[in-house]
């Protein structure tokens, strides 16, 4: 690969905990936030310091604005010694609202990447440190990863897929109002006392949620997530104590279509993790739970306790087929290829976890009404 007088940056794609390097692939873009008051621009950036941004965070946000050019090379890793892949900056800087969650992290600053290679079978690894810690987006400065680049061949198959389109900010950020939702459980067979009473929940949750995000020395260990947060939404949906069972063998809260409570009836395993902490780094933990304990699951759902992921089991895996945040209410999931809340919501609730073969039925139902 030609380095010569090229601009060279490192750009992370999260971090152990929460890895969005296939999504950066797949869409062709690098990112960076916060993005929650749109567009970087002279009165957001005084936002952000107004909101209690450092200097330092304001300052690596201008570097992926205006320090990145069209032309400009990049590689995508994460910690200090894994490369995913390496790409040629596209265009200018853009904000998407497509990426305003992404397990979580509002990261709605974009750049269009086109990709000249990309791992397989895992990351290119070098000794630990040869990329920099720190900030987000900055400068490659390594001389092993350089080198590294020089020799690298590009991937010819890479190089020629075209750049995916980006949706419009209307598809991408669709958020469906609580009277929508309801709405959607009613006409799903819900009662009224039922839709009541998820309501009144969901405000209550949002309000503990915001509570806890005000201070760090709030936030709540994984028992307290479960407690105030995740235990209480089901509830609202229409689980029952007999049928709800926590800390179900090691499972942190096991859903059962029937009693008596024993791994012939167990429809649905929940893990939960910290509150704003990634609930989709679960998947493999949940599957394990339910192939050991379930015979019968064919459906596990993963949260923190705002985010809800819900899996189904397609031939010999489980793959995410909705995903939902109460506090942002997407109608759909492109980054993921999934469902948002409508079909969430209405494959957590009792019926249609009993029952788990109607779950088609729903996501169909879902995207008529949206």
């Amino acid at each position: 690969m030609n380095i010569e007088g090229k601009t060279i940056w490192q750009q992370a794609a999260g971090d152990k905990d929460r890895n969005y390097v296939d999504v950066c692939i797949e869409w062709s873009v690098i990112l960076n936030g916060p993005g929650y008051l749109g567009p970087l621009t002279d009165e957001t950036i005084q936002s952000l310091r107004d909101d209690g941004w450092s200097g330092k965070a304001v300052g690596n946000l201008r570097a992926f604005k205006d320090g990145m050019k069209p032309g400009d090379l990049v590689v995508l890793k994460l910690g200090t010694n894994e490369v995913y892949a390496v790409g040629e900056i596209v265009g200018d800087y853009q904000w998407s609202s497509l990426f305003g969650d992404v397990d979580g992290w509002d990261i709605e600053h974009v750049r269009r990447v086109r990709w000249q290679w990309i791992a397989q079978g895992g990351p290119k690894t070098f000794d630990t440190y040869a990329l920099k810690w720190g900030d987000t987006t900055q400068k490659l400065i390594s001389d092993v990863v350089k080198k590294w680049l020089e020799e690298l061949v590009p991937n010819v198959s890479v190089l020629e897929k075209p750049l995916p389109e980006i949706p419009s900010e209307i598809e991408a950020a669709s958020t469906v109002p609580m009277a929508e939702l309801t709405e959607h459980m009613f006409d799903n067979g819900a009662s009224s006392a039922a839709i009541n009473q998820f309501a009144t929940g969901v405000d209550e949750l949002i309000r503990i949620y915001k509570w806890y995000g005000n201070d760090p020395k709030n936030r709540p260990a994984e028992h307290e997530t479960v407690a105030y947060l995740v235990v209480p939404f089901l509830r609202a949906l229409g689980w029952t104590p007999q049928r709800m069972a926590i800390e179900w063998g090691r499972i942190d809260v096991a859903l059962f279509s029937k009693l008596p409570r024993i791994e012939e009836n167990l429809a649905c395993v929940v893990e939960v993790k910290n509150l704003n902490t990634s609930c989709l780094k679960a998947r493999e933990q949940a599957k394990q739970y339910t192939e050991k304990w379930g015979p019968n699951c064919t459906r596990f759902i993963v949260t923190d306790g705002l985010r809800y992921g819900v899996y189904e089991k397609e031939g010999d895996d489980f793959q995410l087929k909705a995903y939902m945040n109460l506090n942002r209410r997407y109608d759909k999931y492109a980054i993921y290829n999934c469902e948002g809340v409508r079909a969430a919501i209405m494959a957590l609730t009792p019926e249609r976890i009993s029952d788990p073969s109607v779950f088609g039925m729903i996501v169909e139902r879902a995207e008529v009404e949206a």
